[in-house]
């Protein structure tokens, strides 16, 4: 037996009914209330919830939700912008949050949110799911297991499709999302601290939006997120690590490759397949002795979301967390970082320049 957590969800659009869907699939865990102001939205979620939406309390405002006495955790999963204000009522509850990514839009608002997470007793944890795909841990295992031996250089690729319709399509204004290298790539650079193990010191940007939401207007205005984008973090440790993103590229074979490169060894990892592929150094003359690999995933918790059974894998980190049975494993700390380097990034494709983390305070 375990014990049990009663989960309030704030924001139940797309990744809002992933979360229902794998917080479904935790053991001893229970939804007892949702909030959001859409109703379509709510209904999404008592979909998901199926015969089990008539035991959950709906809000359509935060502020009601956060008179609800009995939740144990709760999920925010509400659009970027919104964060802080969704967080200062939550805050008054005793319960452990998790808060999707990007912890905020702002660099004042997600040091506002560190600061309050710090006067908790409760667990608060800034969502990351990136870290707990199968394949990506594995290769963050070897990694630091020493098996390429000294970690010198570190690519990141993400070609994929755009950016997904969502209510109202806020996601294509950087004012809401804080700019593509904020609200997509703060995933990247959260691995790249956690694989780097070290802290960025400058960041280089080329980005632009050049083929997506070219024909879209909103009340007249034509969205201004990059589309695509190359990125270049020197860490303080000496390590070199570049981001290579295209949102144009639906039909890449995989969506993500990663590329770390040691002084003795380089490993590759492609998701999907969940291919690890493991190349010594043999000399210019030497014979290749490529080892490959698959990492798998857990059908059920595939199925259950979007992102590589990464969703149900990081919801059992957390509900550990909870019940005082593991450490909170991506703090508010870790939120904060990750949006300075997506803000750095944003300054460096608009200025055209290199920004220096402390320019930012870091």
């Amino acid at each position: 037996m375990v014990a049990a957590i009663r989960y309030g969800v704030v924001g139940t659009g797309m990744m809002g009914v992933e979360h229902l869907r794998n917080i479904a699939l935790v053991p001893g865990a229970e939804v007892v209330a949702l909030a959001d102001p859409v109703a379509t939205s709510l209904g999404w979620a008592r979909d998901a919830l199926a015969d089990k939406a008539a035991a959950v309390t709906s809000y359509d405002n935060v502020a009601d939700f956060a008179r609800h006495p009995e939740v144990d955790a709760i999920v925010i999963a509400s659009p970027n912008h919104t964060h802080r204000a969704v967080l200062e009522p939550l805050f008054g509850m005793d319960a452990a949050i998790l808060c999707e990514k990007p912890l905020a839009t702002t660099l004042d608002d997600a040091r506002w949110i560190v600061a309050q997470a710090g006067t908790r007793d409760r667990p608060f944890w800034t969502g990351m799911e990136y870290r707990f795909m199968p394949p990506a841990a594995a290769f963050i295992d070897q990694i630091h297991g020493g098996r390429i031996g000294r970690l010198q250089m570190l690519s990141i690729r993400e070609h994929r499709f755009p950016f997904l319709a969502k209510v109202g399509d806020w996601n294509r204004f950087a004012r809401n999302t804080g700019g593509t290298m904020v609200e997509k790539c703060c995933h990247f650079f959260d691995l790249m601290r956690l694989i780097v193990q070290s802290e960025p010191v400058r960041v280089y940007c080329s980005g632009a939006m050049d083929v997506n939401h070219l024909d879209e207007r909103y009340d007249g205005a034509r969205p201004d997120i990059i589309d695509n984008s190359f990125t270049t973090v020197d860490f303080a440790n000496g390590v070199r690590a570049m981001l290579d993103l295209s949102m144009f590229a639906d039909g890449a074979e995989h969506q993500e490759e990663m590329s770390a490169t040691g002084d003795a060894a380089r490993l590759d990892v492609l998701i999907p397949p969940g291919d690890l592929v493991f190349s010594p150094r043999v000399g210019f003359l030497g014979d290749k002795q490529v080892e490959r690999t698959r990492v798998t995933v857990d059908a059920t918790a595939h199925a259950a979301g979007s992102h590589e059974g990464a969703t149900y894998y990081q919801h059992l980190a957390f509900a550990a967390a909870v019940r005082g049975e593991g450490p909170v494993q991506v703090t508010a700390e870790d939120g904060l970082r990750a949006v300075a380097i997506g803000v750095a990034a944003e300054i460096s494709a608009r200025e055209h320049r290199v920004v220096t983390m402390s320019e930012l305070g870091f």
